[in-house]
């Protein structure tokens, strides 16, 4: 199960997101979100439990708990909408080229 960790200090590593959702259970992947640009935490995160009960003791329990001085939000991660985002439908900008 892929889970959110959201309203996380900046000081969280991935190792202390690992180590906060072992003591439920087996962990394969966490990861800290970061700016591209400057390589600060965006705040937020994910976790990946193979267990699906594990993970959703885990995300009762740790639904906001303290980690280095903010409280977590965990929940179940919501898939990513196809198309990767963007921008949405055509024009908007202004510019008089092309126009009547």
């Amino acid at each position: 199960m892929n889970i959110y960790v959201g309203n996380l200090s900046f000081s969280v590593t991935e190792e202390d997101l690992r180590t906060a959702f072992q003591a439920y259970g087996a962990v394969e992947k966490a990861a800290v979100i970061s700016d591209k640009m400057s390589g600060q935490s965006r705040g937020f995160g994910f976790v990946e439990m193979p267990n699906k009960d594990e993970a959703i003791k885990a995300i009762e329990s740790l639904n906001g708990k303290d980690l280095k001085g903010r409280n977590l939000k965990v929940n179940e991660a919501q898939p990513r909408p196809a198309g990767g985002g963007g921008g949405g439908g055509r024009g908007g900008f202004g510019g008089g080229r092309g126009r009547y």
